[in-house]
């Protein structure tokens, strides 16, 4: 706990990672003071049924994310529920991320709550006890924001955002890299970040459950199924993560969006009209990063099950007349009527816009110049200020988050 920045007790690296204690519900705790300490549930809209994240007083009946608001009342009568402010969660923690950067400005922005940071240059620098620079983090993210976190600092990613659930709520737990392997030893594989539930299945297979088991089977035998994460989870599992933090955000692979529907809406216009709202919002989001696609996936959430296609353009495009051709397609061969309760429209290639127009493709420069003129109203007056007439009506659930949010680039799914 007492290692110094200096000398004989410079770590080989320095990660810390920042995880916000039930951010949502505590930025509405921290704006409506009579709801603290009480049990209460954040949801999409007053309409939503799912709860995206409970308060800690919630979470004390049981209340949990995923669960249905009728059943947290069952647990908790006086559970509040709340609609929820994406565009409040997203300011909050843009200004939680601007503030860290006082601290170093080697930073990962993880998700809406999460960030890394490696400390590792500023050792020298700070010369004080790792503790100490874990509460100025912590001191740092309530100054910004009045909220509490937790923090996890040890020498690789993977175990610091482990130790960062170890004291939640507003936890510090401090891991030296010479002591990660022993504690992580008993740790289940399944617990550490990227270790999902098949391959734990495959781990299992092979007699490792707990992390220390890990060194008893070769690496080869992870990096023959799983390539190079396979070799990464092997390191993981023994404090060695050697995954450096990224702050550039990837060419994304996929843009898309998706809305819940009244449940079993069987209206073939309000399908339509739900689709269309995500085509637009897909093709919307393409142009304002410069990209197109060519390929869009169609999805109806239904009581039996996903119904989805992939369908092509015939160019690449981010107009959304041809998607909404596209997704009326979808539902004349695809749609047999049966109740659907989501929707979800998806650009499965895109990549940056072409400077120069397709050889014998029509010429779109006036559709472009409406599409220009639409996006820069919607930009300064809010989404959909100026937008086709069926979706005046429109749901008015709110957007959300969605979990790889960032505050800038194609992550930031909430910018107007």
């Amino acid at each position: 706990m007492n290692s110094i920045y200096s000398g004989e007790h410079h770590w080989p690296r320095m990660i810390a990672l920042v995880d916000m204690n039930a951010f949502f519900a505590s930025i509405e705790q921290l704006d409506r003071p009579e709801w603290r300490g009480r049990p209460l549930g954040v949801t999409n809209g007053r309409t939503g049924t799912c709860i995206i994240t409970a308060s800690y007083e919630a979470r004390a009946y049981g209340i949990g994310t995923g669960m249905r608001v009728r059943e947290a009342r069952a647990l908790a009568p006086d559970f509040i529920q709340v609609p929820a402010r994406p565009y409040r969660y997203a300011q909050v923690s843009s200004s939680i991320m601007a503030a860290l950067e006082s601290i170093t400005p080697d930073i990962e922005i993880f998700s809406v709550d999460e960030a890394f940071l490696d400390l590792t240059a500023c050792q020298k620098l700070y010369r004080c006890p790792v503790e100490v620079v874990a509460r100025k983090i912590k001191h740092c993210v309530f100054e910004a924001s009045g909220l509490l976190c937790s923090v996890g600092v040890s020498g690789d990613k993977t175990t610091a955002k482990w130790a960062a659930k170890q004291q939640k709520p507003n936890g510090l737990t401090i891991v030296e890299p010479w002591q990660a392997a022993e504690r992580l030893a008993s740790v289940p594989v399944t617990e550490l970040c990227g270790i999902s539930t098949g391959i734990g299945r495959f781990l299992a297979q092979h007699g490792v459950y707990l992390c220390g088991d890990m060194k008893q089977i070769p690496i080869s035998v992870l990096a023959g199924r799983f390539g190079n994460l396979g070799r990464r989870i092997w390191l993981m599992a023994q404090g060695l993560d050697p995954e450096p933090l990224r702050r550039e955000v990837k060419p994304p692979k996929t843009i898309g969006h998706g809305k819940v529907m009244p449940p079993d809406t069987r209206d073939r216009q309000e399908v339509d009209r739900y689709l269309m709202h995500m085509c637009e919002k897909v093709a919307t989001r393409l142009r304002r990063h410069q990209l197109q696609a060519g390929v869009f996936s169609f999805g109806l959430n239904t009581r039996r099950g996903w119904v989805s296609r992939k369908l092509k353009t015939v160019h690449p495009t981010a107009d959304s007349d041809p998607l909404i051709a596209l997704a009326r397609f979808f539902l004349e061969h695809w749609w047999d009527g049966v109740g659907v309760h989501q929707v979800h429209v998806a650009a499965l290639d895109p990549h940056p816009q072409a400077s120069q127009g397709e050889l014998f493709a029509p010429d779109h420069a006036r559709r472009d110049q409406v599409l220009t003129v639409m996006d820069a109203v919607n930009q300064r007056y809010g989404e959909f200020a100026l937008c086709r007439a069926p979706l005046v009506k429109r749901s008015d659930m709110p957007n959300v988050i969605a979990p790889s949010w960032k505050p800038s680039g194609h992550r930031n799914t909430l910018e107007p």
